[in-house]
């Protein structure tokens, strides 16, 4: 069984940058015809053209994918464009505010969980009708933090989502097994994107809670360096193709081994 996903058409969310765009064009590359779906338009326009100029299709979808009736305008206008839907790369995410809990606000906190996790479960609630008659392969990216990684201090709001999405992604799984779509969990490490441009740590009030950790020297261990967006986007091609047509409710972790130290 190759590794194809030619002739299926993708939605990526968060596809204007980082993991979501690199698995956006390597899906076009292996045959996709892919949605983008990105909180503004001009974000993704770069994938698009990149897409385009590979000889790919791509459409720009502009959606807040926190949003319910956004997400439902997403699908109509999808399917309305493609006719089908195959894959789901449920990407978009924060890191949202890192500060001490007892520091957050409960606005704070519910934009990340909101942006996170409530966008996990809209993106997959509303997919099924379009998906449940032939199956496919959904993939939701968490994190190793809300699993494996909890020093990271003022993170709560967004480990909590990624924790979400994990067991939500495994409920899913078996709930969905019966229409034949796949889904699954994928859990970076440190991958060099851009989502730290978008975060602001309160390190004075950060610091009232640290806890000192060491890190043992070399602690990329399998290649000595950060992940690289299209390492993930060769797991989301697999994931996507009938190459993994027995493999659902599974996390696989994508960080050279790091989060095992």
């Amino acid at each position: 069984m190759t590794q194809s996903v030619k002739g299926k058409v993708a939605l990526v969310t968060g596809g204007g940058s980082g993991m979501g765009k690199a698995s956006a064009i390597h899906l076009a590359k292996e045959g996709a015809k892919v949605a983008l779906a990105d909180i503004k338009e001009k974000d993704a326009q770069e994938t698009k053209e990149e897409i385009e100029s590979l000889g790919g299709e791509a459409i720009i979808i502009e959606t807040d994918v926190s949003k319910e009736e956004d997400i439902k305008q997403c699908y109509k206008q999808l399917i309305d464009r493609f006719g089908q839907l195959d894959i789901i790369f449920a990407n978009a995410g924060i890191n949202g505010k890192i500060t001490p809990i007892e520091d957050m606000s409960g606005e704070e906190w519910s934009q990340t969980i909101d942006t996170n996790l409530k966008s996990t479960f809209l993106t997959v609630k509303y997919a099924i009708p379009h998906m449940k008659e032939k199956g496919g392969s959904i993939i939701i990216t968490s994190s190793v933090n809300g699993n494996r990684v909890f020093s990271n201090f003022g993170f709560s709001a967004y480990s909590s989502s990624k924790a979400g999405q994990m067991a939500f992604g495994k409920m899913a799984a078996l709930e969905l097994s019966k229409y034949q779509i796949r889904v699954n969990v994928i859990c970076p490490g440190a991958i060099e994107t851009n989502i730290e441009k978008n975060t602001n740590p309160e390190e004075d009030k950060l610091e009232k809670i640290k806890i000192p950790v060491e890190h043992p020297k070399g602690d990329q261990p399998l290649q000595d360096r950060p992940g690289k967006p299209e390492e993930v986007a060769d797991l989301v091609v697999f994931l996507g193709s009938d190459a993994s047509r027995h493999i659902s409710g599974t996390e696989l972790y994508v960080d050279g081994a790091a989060s095992l130290l």
